[in-house]
């Protein structure tokens, strides 16, 4: 792993193809100057989404295929927003067990975030209707599972976000992802359902964390360690508590962390607010976090329409 600080405000051209069928590697786009983030760490903490403005790339392989890709990733900026343009392939090697449904194919993928994000006036929950956030790799975080107990094989079809026992993918029950809590789509996406186990040492306390990518909102999100107000480095605590008993309906059994519903908000618990975020140095954002709901609980501000799923 490599520290690396995300250089600001320098814009170098980026084109972006396809990708060869038999090797997986980009072979229709180029990456003319464009800083290689392969299996980078990041070390900057600016909240503006501005400072990232750049041209990425970097190598991975889908371990298990014996495959190569090349990510690549764009960030601009017209003063009021940024917009990520990238093909979803992440800076790091990925599918370690050989569990993915599809295999992972490069998108297009155009994410736009406000430069100058505010709190909104009520908050907004998530849904499988918006991808949550895009990382400084390019790849996306989509934390909802579409399976719920008792909707047919529990792992796809659950669209109504009023439907009871919703499956959490970072839970008990195992839904195919890798080593970087991350799978894919059945379009090939690659794609986060909590910490990435990349882009930073979630095993260091020496110091705060990066920021590690925005939410679709605007607000930014910063890797597990934050500095408290006694001037301790540690880990972000997540203010969602796992219910004690056993649930009175549904799947029955003992409160395990295998759905979504066996957490409940306990103001004031941890760390965080109902956002998994908070207010540190003058700036809000989400943190990543080792316990329910691992990067963001809903939006504090407005998320933009680019993270609309089609």
């Amino acid at each position: 792993m490599r520290l690396f600080t995300l250089l600001p405000l320098l814009w170098l051209p980026f084109v972006f193809g396809g990708c060869d069928a038999d090797s997986g590697t980009a072979d229709a786009f180029e990456t003319v100057d464009a800083i290689d983030i392969t299996d980078a760490l990041l070390t900057s903490q600016n909240a503006n989404c501005a400072t990232y403005v750049e041209a990425y790339r970097a190598d991975a392989t889908d371990l298990a295929e014996n495959r190569a890709y090349e990510g690549a990733l764009t960030i601009e900026t017209d003063g009021a927003t940024c917009t990520f343009t990238s093909n979803a392939i992440p800076n790091h090697d990925f599918n370690d067990a050989g569990s993915f449904a599809t295999q992972v194919s490069t998108q297009n993928q155009v994410y736009t975030i406000t430069a100058m994000p505010d709190f909104a006036a009520t908050r907004t929950t998530l849904s499988l209707d918006y991808d949550n956030a895009v990382l400084l790799n390019g790849v996306k975080v989509d934390l909802l599972a579409a399976g719920c107990y008792g909707v047919g094989n529990g792992h796809s079809g659950c669209h109504d976000m009023d439907t009871p026992w919703r499956y959490d993918p970072m839970g008990t029950v195992h839904f195919g992802t890798d080593a970087h809590n991350a799978h894919t789509q059945p379009d090939g996406t690659y794609h986060y359902h909590g910490n990435p186990k990349a882009l930073f040492d979630d095993t260091d306390g020496s110091a705060p964390s990066p920021v590690i990518g925005f939410a679709a909102d605007g607000f930014p999100i910063f890797g597990t360690y934050f500095r408290d107000d006694t001037g301790t480095v540690r880990k972000a605590e997540s203010s969602y508590q796992l219910k004690s008993g056993t649930r009175p309906d549904g799947p029955g059994g003992t409160y395990d962390g295998t759905f979504v519903d066996d957490y409940a908000y306990v103001e004031g618990s941890g760390d965080l607010d109902a956002c998994n975020g908070m207010i540190v140095d003058g700036a809000y954002g989400y943190f990543v976090t080792d316990g329910y709901p691992h990067m963001l609980g809903c939006f504090t501000g407005t998320p933009d329409a680019s993270f609309r799923k089609r």
